[in-house]
């Protein structure tokens, strides 16, 4: 059976970020006079929030003061900035709204701060998401892999686990999936490799979006679709 709803991570599922938070990154470490990182050593930063990432990013054994000031420079940065280069992927936004308009429920969390993930989702995806979440710890709301977001979803919407799946593109949503007990299907044009992610413990892979649509419609990993790789 189809699964009622959906709950998608968004950077590397839904939006490509990764350009837009290389430019953040780099012009926060530049202001207070720090290296500059790659593109590679940001993708494989993102993913358990913001400031995570400045604290991979900044020289080992920076200070608590050192990583919050740059922390506080990327936000303002950010904040301004994260419309430049970002764009969904292909297909996706089809996809959401055929989803949407089957009746499937549809709702984002994301370790991204709230106050870009509201926009960014508005902007490309206007209407199309009942429930978005993103990086609110300061409300109690922990961030992922966490299951608190997800079950925010869950609630919102009056579905129970087994009639969710989580989709997302990294290690830390297969294990957000695992905390909220659902499934999970990872798809394999985000911030990390396949064998990668298989070693932490994914199991379904979409590899294009109709890839993805049959997986949800196809519903329970008990189905016949997912037998071959469950």
């Amino acid at each position: 059976m189809t699964y009622k709803a959906v709950i998608f991570d968004l950077d590397g599922t839904l939006l490509n970020t990764l350009d837009d938070l290389e430019a953040a990154t780099n012009y926060a470490l530049a202001q207070h006079g720090l290296p500059a990182r790659t593109t590679d050593e940001v993708r494989q930063f993102v993913g358990n929030g913001i400031r995570n990432l400045i604290k991979l990013a900044v020289p080992p054994h920076s200070s608590e003061e050192l990583i919050e000031a740059v922390h506080a420079t990327f936000d303002q940065y950010y904040d301004a900035h994260h419309l430049d280069q970002t764009t969904p992927y292909k297909g996706i936004v089809a996809l959401v709204a055929r989803l949407k308009s089957s009746g499937i429920g549809c709702c984002v969390v994301s370790n991204k701060g709230d106050y870009a993930v509201q926009p960014l989702v508005q902007h490309f995806f206007p209407g199309l998401f009942d429930v978005v979440c993103g990086e609110r710890e300061r409300e109690g709301i922990r961030r992922k892999p966490w299951p608190d977001t997800v079950q925010t979803c869950m609630s919102a919407l009056k579905v129970d686990p087994q009639d969710c799946v989580y989709v997302g593109d990294s290690e830390v949503d297969v294990l957000t999936a695992s905390n909220a007990g659902i499934a999970h299907i990872i798809v394999t044009w985000g911030f990390r490799d396949e064998n990668f992610l298989r070693e932490h413990g994914a199991k379904v892979f979409a590899h294009s979006i109709d890839e993805l649509e049959q997986l949800i419609r196809a519903g329970r990993p008990h189905s016949p679709l997912l037998d071959h790789i469950c």
